[in-house]
């Protein structure tokens, strides 16, 4: 295969990573409205080339993007209600007092889909015949896995519990039960439709946006889905699952840096051989679908299509796994073949093994290197800034780290006295700054800086603790916290570093 980095990941770049539902916005949570094209006009003023988001997919439980109902549908709560406003079809929106500084899920995701419900009502009852015709292509062109989706919601909707316990005829997919879901149910399926039908509308016009004042959006793909999910509903075959259609085995990562006892994330493991049957269609279909929404897609867990951490399903934790054997490089020339060179991000943090590194070289795609991990270990780190290599993505933190000015306020004495000892005294009075200066003049072709260094935020708005259920993916901010110093300071520093294309 063509191992060539990918022209958008082979300049020096910058950018900063910000999930949408973090962006301020009257109703509850960031959209695709007037607030991203704001931030977007942001990042023009920074000198910023690159906006990296989180799964754009409908959060799971624990309000995770990372265990969604479905890899190909776009989350609901992004959609912007102003734009249905003004199409007619939804009443105007009277602010509901939302909490500005946090997304309190519980609160905004049931009145944001009843909002999306009268939409619904209110296109069915005003829409243009352009509007309905624009709906009705939509739908063919993304049959593949709307209908699946759609069907999918609808019945879990009106069944209790995960999908192998649904009515055996519902659960097993049989033809004859499925259409009469169908032909009793043309409003409700026609919901969910319309739903999506907007967000890619609207996504795809934020985007647009983006090109136009010179951003490109990194996406990001988790590696397994949820079992309760369209995909493995859809598609039982192509994963691990016993009779009753119940992972034996689980998904998750041993003890490492984050967990004393791993992490037990619970997703079903995917049948490697049968996907390799019909030439890893599925995994095609979403990576195709993916680079319709995004311009670079960082590959969560790509340690996995090497050897992946198999759990025993009745384990509580992560400890009592063992490594399986992945896909491997078949699998990533099976989708160069069809989709062509592919702007992807390696996520390959944790435990990485030679075998791991020599197939992200064997693709061509750079790896992820962490700096708040560079203080431990002597000077062959790999970390450290005069370790990287021009093929890497380089980042403060993540958003499963905790933000640097908490890193900082919470290392060990021993992480700190090496960090003085290579960036000098100014790491006292601003690690987020210092931290940041030491990446941009790196040979690593691109960086990215979590907004909460940028604005020099503490650990209270960190977006995610791994392993903890709740409380994580809440974290927004309000333009009145930003005044213009962070931009200006950022935009001299990219300049100075040749990061503005």
């Amino acid at each position: 295969m063509n191992t060539t980095v990918h022209p958008l990941l082979s300049r020096r770049t910058s950018g900063v990573l910000l999930h949408i539902t973090s962006l301020p916005g009257p109703h509850g949570s960031g959209d695709f409205g007037v607030g991203a094209r704001h931030f977007v006009d942001w990042l023009v003023s920074a000198g910023q080339s690159l906006w990296q988001i989180l799964p754009l997919s409908p959060a799971g439980p624990g309000n995770s993007p990372y265990q969604s109902v479905s890899a190909f549908a776009g989350s609901p709560l992004l959609v912007d209600l102003e734009d249905l406003v003004q199409m007619g079809w939804l009443p105007w929106m009277p602010t509901q007092g939302f909490d500005h500084h946090r997304c309190d899920f519980e609160r905004v995701a049931p009145w944001r889909m009843a909002s999306l419900r009268k939409a619904w009502d209110g296109f069915n009852l005003r829409a243009t015949p352009e509007s309905r015709a624009a709906l009705a292509d939509f739908c063919t062109e993304h049959a593949h896995w709307l209908d699946d989706y759609a069907l999918f919601m609808v019945l879990s909707e009106r069944h209790v519990g995960s999908w192998p316990q649904w009515p055996a005829p519902l659960a097993r997919r049989d033809a004859q039960a499925l259409d009469e879901v169908r032909q009793q149910s043309p409003k409700a399926l026609g919901f969910w439709q319309f739903v999506q039908w907007r967000f890619w509308v609207q996504w795809q016009a934020l985007r647009g946006y983006a090109h136009s004042r010179g951003v490109q959006i990194v996406g990001d793909a988790p590696i397994f889905v949820a079992h309760h999910s369209a995909d493995v509903w859809a598609h039982a075959g192509q994963f691990l699952l016993d009779d009753d259609f119940e992972p034996q085995v689980v998904a998750g990562v041993p003890p490492d840096y984050f967990s004393a006892t791993g992490q037990r994330w619970g997703n079903p493991l995917y049948n490697w051989p049968a996907m390799a049957q019909n030439g890893y269609r599925w995994w095609k279909d979403r990576v195709a679908h993916l680079f319709k929404q995004v311009d670079v897609v960082r590959l969560d867990h790509f340690r996995g299509f090497e050897a992946h951490w198999e759990i025993p399903a009745s384990e509580p934790t992560a400890v009592a796994g063992q490594w399986q054997t992945g896909p491997g490089l078949p699998f990533f020339a099976e989708l160069q073949q069809e989709l062509g060179p592919l702007a992807i991000i390696a996520e390959d943090l944790g435990l990485i093994t030679p075998e791991v590194n020599a197939l992200r070289e064997a693709c061509g795609y750079p790896g992820m290197r962490i700096l708040q991990f560079a203080f431990g270990g002597g000077p062959g780190n790999p970390y450290l800034p005069h370790n990287l290599e021009p093929n890497c993505v380089a980042y403060t933190g993540t958003h499963d780290n905790d933000t640097t000015l908490g890193w900082w306020r919470t290392a060990s004495s021993h992480d700190k006295a090496t960090a003085r000892a290579y960036l000098g005294p100014a790491v006292d009075t601003e690690p987020h700054w210092t931290l940041i200066h030491a990446l941009s003049q790196t040979v690593a072709h691109t960086v990215v800086l979590p907004f909460q260094d940028v604005l020099g935020l503490d650990g209270k708005h960190r977006m995610n603790t791994p392993g903890q259920a709740t409380g994580c993916w809440e974290w927004r901010f309000d333009w009145r916290q930003i005044d213009h110093r962070p931009a200006e300071r950022l935009l001299a520093m990219v300049r100075a570093h040749g990061r503005i294309p």
